[in-house]
């Protein structure tokens, strides 16, 4: 990890951005001229494996607080935000799109509010009267935004909105169970809520994108569904496996009770569903009773 001092590091993973990253890049430099005269600030551009002109839009600014950092393939939005967090000089970490989608002049009031509060992370939700969430991702979004409250039984306008600003030690604590694609946002969400950090929302608008998007619907959906259940599971199994077992057993129960009672004859499929109710919550609490050891 690089030495840290206070600051802001504004992170921009792009792959394929060649038509939004400079308006993208103005935008941010601007706010860093606005930061700059109460902080120390540098952005961050990580091309990942990108075959278009992206990273020589990069090299167009004049600007000497931009870092262009290269992979030499594609090995996605998450891998990016990662490397891009090791290298980052400073103790505050902002990331956004390369797209133009968000309204990066919210980045000050995101950075004022995690400060002045003294939070861990600041979201930007997608919420706002301007925010054009594609029709096709909706459907997906609430899903999986529905199964995140539930596990983490907090209220959580947006998963993962990828305008947020974060404390680069708390997202280096996270960093090795931090996947490499698109679920990133959703998981440091996940894992923050999950142990206790201090999180916060702001409404923000959220425009038509520069350029064609990288989202399979199907794929990262499936992807980020599976991604929330191993998180929870890391950090609070019980939230998982209660649903499940708690059923099998009641179920199980009834079904010998009556068969008992009426049929005089227990079958061995109720037994079966009984004792593997029984063995998952065993295995929830055991795995329970690891992570309250190791945390």
């Amino acid at each position: 990890m690089s030495e840290t001092h206070n600051g802001i590091s504004i992170i921009i993973p792009a792959y394929n951005e060649a038509h939004g990253i400079g308006q993208v890049l103005e935008q941010v430099a601007a706010i860093t001229d606005v930061l700059a005269e109460t902080m120390q600030t540098e952005i961050i551009v990580v091309d990942d494996g990108s075959d278009d002109a992206t990273s020589e839009e990069v090299k167009k600014s004049p600007r000497e607080n931009i870092t262009l950092l290269r992979h030499e393939r594609n090995r996605g939005y998450g891998a990016s935000i990662k490397s891009a967090t090791r290298q980052a000089l400073y103790d505050i970490i902002c990331i956004t799109d390369a797209d133009a989608t968000y309204p990066n002049e919210q980045i000050i009031n995101l950075i004022n509010t995690l400060r002045e509060k003294n939070l861990d992370m600041v979201v930007g939700a997608r919420i706002g009267s301007e925010a054009h969430i594609p029709l096709i991702r909706r459907p997906a979004k609430w899903v999986i935004t529905m199964l995140a409250r539930y596990l983490t039984e907090t209220m959580i306008p947006d998963l993962n909105s990828g305008l947020r600003v974060m404390k680069k030690e708390v997202v280096e604590k996270f960093i090795k169970i931090l996947p490499d694609g698109f679920s990133l946002t959703s998981t440091i969400t996940i894992a923050m809520l999950t142990n206790g950090y201090r999180v916060e929302y702001i409404p923000i608008n959220y425009y038509k994108r520069v350029g064609k998007s990288k989202i399979r619907p199907i794929h990262d959906t499936l992807n980020f569904t599976q991604l929330i259940i191993r998180t929870v599971m890391y950090f609070n199994p019980l939230k998982v496996f209660l649903p499940v077992s708690l059923p099998l057993i009641l179920f199980g129960g009834l079904m010998i009770i009556f068969q008992a009672i009426y049929l005089r004859n227990i079958s061995t499929v109720s037994v079966i569903i009984s004792l593997g109710g029984i063995q998952l919550l065993a295995i929830g609490m055991l795995a329970d009773l690891i992570d309250k050891r190791t945390s």
